[in-house]
């Protein structure tokens, strides 16, 4: 199989492949991005495999960078493109399921393509277009199938994360998992939990934007992938219970884990602590949080000024979005007429701070302030008070005189 109209990104590298080859070796793209290619998916990084060693790429380029010389990895810079090209390797000796404790620089297409995890990732192209399949992998991508090179057990041991590639690779092709391969990871899922959680959060929130999501969750339950898992081991039942849903369209990490979070009713202490596990960023916690505030509102018909004022336009339509994949009965429309209605959308907005009531001798500087402040944002918000200068003295005046 040949590639005839290669993409963009493709053809700017093919003069560093040929002088690759011009200088007696040989190079190929590698993974992911041929991959998707074949399948008319838009690609993203373009990997280059050699049978250079590093010193070689490094005698026939001028400018190059040591990006992971100790794998093999070199970048070459070019007209101010960067283009890595990791010469053909082996991997051996991987006791803690991750690394490997050893690897040896060989020149054999191979014997590279052969270490890697799944069939339809081990494909090769040369600069041209042509197609190198080894090890069926073309078959397995007219055949949508998530196959394991060689052995699946092996692939397994040899880094354990491979297994949640395996279904993150399902749900975002919509394949399914070979049957032995499947197997495999049922047999190896306790692995798993030897793996940073870094690593595993990665995975699962690409597993939850693909194409079929479904598809994910049921072979992580099947494999019991699932109870290796920060934090699932206690909410089986809640998770399986997705599975009821058709449409989980979700597109966002903020959303990934507002789902999960609402799916097993965490509260405000739960979810904080549910999500440092996983180790995501403060920022997400804090989105998150907002989101399930405001879903619950929504499931409870209870959703008013406050808390789509709290909530933000952004977080508000991505949480009618889990709202609309959880069969949750709310007019979108109305909602977002309403947020629009809304007399201030951030506290910014609001025409006194602390500072100016404090100049005006309103309020002295201590606990009060806040508290008047909130009492003012309150009644704006809610239309009960004009945003503007005088009416917002004259409210202080007499909240205080209260």
């Amino acid at each position: 199989m040949q590639i005839k109209n290669l993409p963009q990104e493709f053809e700017i590298a093919r003069p560093i492949m040929q002088n690759i080859e011009n200088a007696g070796f040989e190079a190929y793209f590698v993974g992911g991005s041929v991959r998707d290619t074949i399948l008319g998916d838009e690609i993203h990084d373009v990997d280059i495999a050699s049978s250079a060693y590093p010193a070689e790429i490094k005698r026939i380029f001028k400018h190059t960078v040591d990006t992971g010389i100790e794998h093999g990895t070199v970048m070459v810079l070019d007209h101010g493109n960067g283009y890595e090209i990791t010469t053909f390797r082996t991997e051996s000796g991987y006791q803690d399921y991750r690394r490997p404790d050893k690897v040896t620089f060989v020149r054999s297409l191979s014997e590279d393509l052969k270490r890697r995890d799944f069939t339809i990732n081990a494909l090769a192209m040369k600069e041209n277009g042509q197609i190198i399949d080894l090890f069926n992998g073309l078959s397995d991508l007219n055949s949508k199938l998530i196959k394991a090179v060689g052995n699946p057990e092996e692939r397994f041991n040899e880094d354990a994360l491979r297994m949640m590639r395996a279904v993150r690779f399902a749900s975002k092709l919509d394949f399914s998992i070979e049957a032995h391969t499947l197997e495999a990871i049922s047999n190896h899922s306790e692995l798993l939990s030897k793996i940073a959680v870094e690593r595993i959060n990665t995975e699962f929130v690409k597993m939850m934007l693909g194409q079929n999501p479904l598809k994910g969750i049921s072979d992580m339950l099947k494999t019991h992938l699932v109870e290796y898992i920060p934090g699932f081991h206690d909410y089986l039942d809640s998770f399986a219970n997705l599975l009821n849903f058709k449409d989980l369209n979700l597109q966002s990490e903020e959303q990934v884990w507002t789902l999960i979070c609402f799916q097993f009713n965490l509260g405000e202490q739960q979810i904080k602590s549910f999500l440092k596990a996983w180790k995501t960023s403060n920022k997400l916690i804090s989105n998150v949080l907002t989101m399930v505030k405001a879903l619950k509102a929504i499931e409870s018909q209870s959703l008013n000024n406050m808390i789509m004022y709290h909530t933000g336009e952004d977080l508000l339509r991505q949480t009618l979005k889990i709202a609309k994949c959880l069969s949750i009965d709310i007019n979108e429309i109305k909602v977002i007429q309403n947020y629009a209605k809304l007399t201030v959308k951030h506290k910014k907005e609001i025409e006194i701070d602390g500072s100016q009531l404090m100049k005006l001798n309103l309020v002295k500087p201590g606990p009060m302030i806040g508290k008047v402040l909130s009492e003012i944002e309150l009644n704006i918000v809610n239309g009960k008070l004009p945003n503007n200068k005088n009416s917002i003295i004259e409210y202080t005046k007499k909240l205080l005189k209260e």
